[in-house]
């Protein structure tokens, strides 16, 4: 009788182990806890983005530069010194970077929106840079490179922006020897760029004779953005919120925006412009998790297309929506979408950034 007791013990605890394994088997992975994701994310962002086109050019005798894509940098003699204002001559290295696509403005992080949450179409986004050896160079006071870029603008005169990657924040503590020091620190800018329109130099003009948008660059290192406001002031907004219900990497929290792990882009149809939703859902239970944008900055009834993408234990996921920016429904101040980013390779999730310049 004991004995097969015993037995029958053993049988339901060998059931009941082979259950519980079955139920785990059919549970997601949990997630690793270090930066691998972000890493793979960050990767594949700069490996797919647009890279820097470098020319020389004789310091003294300036001279025209032509891009791949067929815009114009002409640079004038004697335009460049050193940090130290010395003035340079000889041989110049000149970096450019342009951004003209959609799909550029995503792997490259720099959306389309003002510092107010205003959205941009873009005719190009510009970053110049010059050296000499191992010494970064900047351009003479008044002097400036002539840009003439091949657009068809809706207009004559399209505002400037200037936009930068990082900005200068104040840390304040004690040191070595426990005296209170202030320092000022370069960080990067959590949604990616900001952009502020130009006073100086702030707007490029259409020359209808070349087919080209003309404007002039009169600092190096800074992003210019060649934009139009798209969105009017009186139409009526509302905020949107972005639930991803699958795959959503937990790592996204503790990242700045440029490695983020999981990441929310939206494209209006028929225009040069992408938004990033960058704000984090805070508190989210599971399948709430996710992000917002600025608060009542979507235009009720625009068309356009989300693309969810998350680098989860290894492995890449993407979900990509079209949808129309609806008015909250009962009682909500906001309008939600929620997506369930499937497993996909990376040459896939590449070609679906891609499709994003056609949308």
């Amino acid at each position: 009788m004991q004995k097969s007791s015993l037995h029958s013990l053993a049988l339901i605890t060998a059931t009941a182990l082979s259950v519980i394994a079955c139920k785990k088997s059919d549970q997601p992975a949990p997630q690793q806890n270090n930066n691998a994701d972000r890493q793979a994310m960050a990767t594949f962002m700069k490996e797919h983005g647009p890279v820097f086109e470098s020319f020389t050019v004789d310091a003294a005798a300036g001279g025209v530069l032509t891009s791949s894509t067929g815009t114009t940098y002409t640079i004038p003699g004697g335009a460049f010194q050193t940090k130290a204002g010395v003035s340079v001559s000889g041989a110049v290295t000149v970096s450019v970077k342009e951004i003209n696509s959609v799909a550029d403005m995503i792997l490259s992080n720099k959306p389309t929106l003002t510092r107010d949450g205003k959205l941009l179409q873009s005719y190009g986004e510009f970053f110049v840079k010059a050296v000499q050896g191992n010494n970064d160079l900047q351009l003479k006071k008044d002097s400036g490179i002539k840009v003439a870029v091949r657009a068809k603008p809706n207009g004559q005169e399209i505002p400037m922006w200037s936009g930068d990657s990082s900005i200068t924040t104040t840390l304040s503590g004690y040191d070595y020897l426990n005296v209170a020091v202030t320092l000022s620190i370069q960080m990067s800018v959590n949604k990616g760029v900001v952009w502020d329109q130009l006073t100086t130099h702030g707007y490029a003009f259409f020359n209808g004779t070349d087919g080209t948008l003309n404007f002039t660059l009169d600092s190096l290192v800074q992003w210019r953005n060649c934009d139009q406001i798209i969105s009017n002031p009186s139409d009526p907004k509302t905020t949107v919120l972005g639930y991803f219900s699958s795959h959503y990497n937990a790592e996204t929290q503790q990242s700045y925006q440029g490695d983020q792990p999981t990441i929310l882009f939206f494209k209006p149809h028929n225009q040069n412009t992408v938004i990033r939703l960058y704000d984090i859902i805070l508190n989210a239970p599971a399948g709430y998790q996710g992000f917002y944008s600025y608060q009542n900055s979507m235009p009720i009834g625009m068309q356009g297309t989300f693309l969810a993408m998350s680098s989860v234990n290894g492995k890449f996921y993407a979900d990509m929506k079209d949808v129309t920016i609806a008015a909250p429904t009962g009682g909500n101040n906001y309008t939600s979408f929620t997506f369930d980013p499937q497993e996909v390779s990376e040459s896939t999730m590449a070609s679906m950034i891609l499709s994003m310049n056609t949308k």
